[in-house]
């Protein structure tokens, strides 16, 4: 099933609920960046939550940045996702590898660490973005989201992502949003009835696996409560915008004398993208040219 993002709502508009499918996506990253089963897992999740995150801006171009900093092996993970359903990202540590957790699952928790912060840098657009930092609950990146909506945004929110990685690469992951929003916050009732039903749920990739689609689990979680699915089906996919014209830019911004120590020493430069992995060489030529274009702008 290709990668994809649904809306809903439901409970009359007290409920806002989104679903991501994001396996291939993060097949991409893991090839990308060489991961481990765990780091795959905790990047995966992450990107996932950027996506659902970014679901609910309104201006195009607008997205958001998740910035996870801990004391846990992983060392740290970065997340861009964009309103227009593209995403990126990387961890600090990609060959980092652990047992498994008590359950016999991926132990995210453990990589990740539970001492450090979750940073979410939202960009409308336009203006100073916004941010906002969180202590981590569990280190096992929904919790923390969570925790995140909660405590920054007001709104009272339950977060589920996975990923399934084997021998065979990743073959499920995704994740599912639900919100109480204002008008239903206050509804106690309907608070606990939606804390049942994603408590039962039967875990989401666990799900994906059986061939259930976005609209079957939602459809399971809130058939009941007048769920509607919005006719619009978002495609999604790893995208960096990373360029040759891009590093170049970064380079002349070293300014000229740093420009020409590396032509001397090392016959030009090298750079490799942080969210891709791209590799980018420039020559001597190339930065003989950014020192003239620079004295040229001196006058």
């Amino acid at each position: 099933m290709a990668d994809q993002l649904i809306r809903a709502t439901a409970a009359n508009g007290g409920i806002r609920a989104v679903g991501a499918i994001t396996t291939r996506l993060t097949e991409e990253a893991r090839q990308k960046h060489q991961l481990s089963y765990v780091a795959t897992a905790a990047l995966g999740r992450t990107m996932s939550a950027g996506l659902l995150l970014a679901s609910s801006m309104k201006r195009p171009g607008s997205r958001v940045n998740i910035c996870i900093k801990s004391n846990g092996p992983i060392g740290g993970i970065f997340a861009d996702a964009g309103l227009d359903g593209t995403v990126r990202g990387y961890v600090e540590n990609p060959d980092v590898e652990l047992p498994p957790n008590a359950k016999g699952k991926l132990d995210v928790g453990k990589a990740v660490g539970k001492e450090g912060y979750l940073y979410v840098v939202r960009d409308i657009g336009y203006g100073y973005p916004y941010s906002s930092t969180v202590k981590l609950v569990s280190g096992e990146i929904g919790e923390d989201v969570a925790e995140y909506l909660v405590s920054s945004e007001q709104t009272l929110s339950a977060i589920a992502l996975g990923v399934f990685v084997g021998g065979a690469g990743v073959t499920a992951a995704g994740g599912l949003l639900l919100q109480i929003l204002p008008k239903a916050a206050h509804d106690e009732n309907l608070i606990a009835t939606l804390e049942e039903r994603i408590t039962a749920l039967a875990g989401f990739t666990p799900l994906l696996q059986a061939g259930k689609t976005l609209p079957e689990i939602l459809e399971q979680l809130l058939g009941d409560m007048g769920l509607e699915i919005l006719p619009e089906i978002q495609m999604l996919r790893f995208h960096c915008g990373c360029s040759f014209d891009r590093v170049l830019g970064a380079l002349k911004m070293l300014g000229a004398t740093e420009l020409q120590d590396m032509i001397e020493k090392d016959k030009g430069a090298e750079a490799t993208c942080h969210f891709c992995g791209e590799v980018y060489q420039a020559s001597s030529k190339e930065l003989a040219q950014l020192i003239d274009a620079l004295e040229s702008d001196l006058g």
